[in-house]
């Protein structure tokens, strides 16, 4: 057995990646809310984006891994099957996304994603062999929903269609995460880049094809420098979008990684009420700020063979 020392290092090392991972992934995921509904109002070709974001973060990961920069895993058939779901769930997920701000205001989205971690922490618990949450964190997560119900009723900006997609997107979201944490912890893989490289070299192929077959690209006139920009930017962030997600649903269940998103869409509402002119009312801002404070109560569910091999309360 390693001494205590070792033990200590080890641990520690470990909340450094897990630190590193969420801050990058904070980093990441509060910019690419806002870039991504600047892109999709410049270029109004949602697919398209998506496509460039996938397309660049597959190229980027494979060419860092041929010029020897990082480890790759090679294109095998068995792991493409594999991955294929975790493809399927992961565009699914992205592209309601975008669908759902292309016809809501960024605040409508966040509020309906800060209700996910109810829904994933259920899933866990059925799925993935965690406790369910403790009566302090059922008690944020209902808070979740409440200000949630708040926000909704004081948006004056409300849209039918943009409610649909926010459900759709709800529906194709907790899917993903639950899916895609169970990939993440069953398919070996040699390192966190090679998932990287087959969910988004698997994700871009039909839309490729879709592209090609529809004619699906912004025309000649929508391709000014700002639009370009907001392009470039999406995608650069897609790539470290991309890498600290797969390392946070490598490192922390499926409902904690929920609720490190919604936590960091606090900066989120900040660059969009610098930047943006649709955003929420007083009131509805109040009730999204309630909603975000709810996510820092939340604690994670601890594993149920965890819990019976200690031989105490998960609570």
């Amino acid at each position: 057995e390693p001494p205590p020392t070792a033990k200590v290092s080890e641990a520690d090392a470990q909340g450094g990646l897990v630190l590193f991972a969420i801050g990058g992934y904070a980093t990441c995921s509060s910019l690419m809310l806002v870039v991504n509904k600047v892109a999709v109002h410049a270029l109004p070709a949602p697919a398209f984006v998506l496509m460039m974001q996938l397309a660049t973060s597959a190229l980027v990961v494979w060419l860092a891994g041929q010029l020897g920069f990082v480890v790759v895993d090679r294109l095998e058939w068995s792991k493409a099957v594999a991955f294929f779901p975790v493809a399927v769930a992961f565009l699914g997920a992205i592209f309601t996304n975008i669908k759902t701000l292309q016809y809501a205001n960024v605040e409508t989205f966040i509020v309906f994603r800060a209700s996910t971690p109810i829904l994933v922490s259920v899933a866990d618990y059925i799925f993935l062999g965690r406790e369910l949450p403790s009566l302090r964190s059922w008690l944020a997560l209902g808070g979740l929903v409440v200000a949630a119900a708040g926000y909704v009723v004081t948006d004056d900006s409300y849209h039918v269609n943009g409610y649909f997609w926010v459900c759709v997107w709800y529906i194709v979201f907790c899917f993903d995460q639950i899916y895609i944490k169970h990939a993440v912890d069953t398919v070996r893989m040699e390192s966190n880049w090679g998932r990287v490289f087959y969910t988004n070299f698997l994700s871009c192929s039909p839309l490729v094809l879709q592209a090609a077959l529809n004619n699906d690209v912004p025309t000649t006139g929508e391709w000014t420098p700002g639009a370009v920009a907001a392009l470039a930017v999406s995608c650069l962030l897609g790539v470290g979008m991309s890498y600290f997600a797969f390392l946070c649903r490598k490192l922390v269940s499926a409902a904690s990684f929920t609720v490190i998103g919604n936590c960091c869409k606090i900066a989120t509402v900040v660059i969009n009420l610098l930047i943006w002119e649709h955003h929420a009312s007083p009131a509805g801002f109040a009730c999204l700020m309630c909603c975000l404070v709810c996510t820092a109560f939340y604690k994670q569910a601890p594993m149920r063979r965890d819990v019976k091999r200690a031989g105490i309360s998960p609570n």
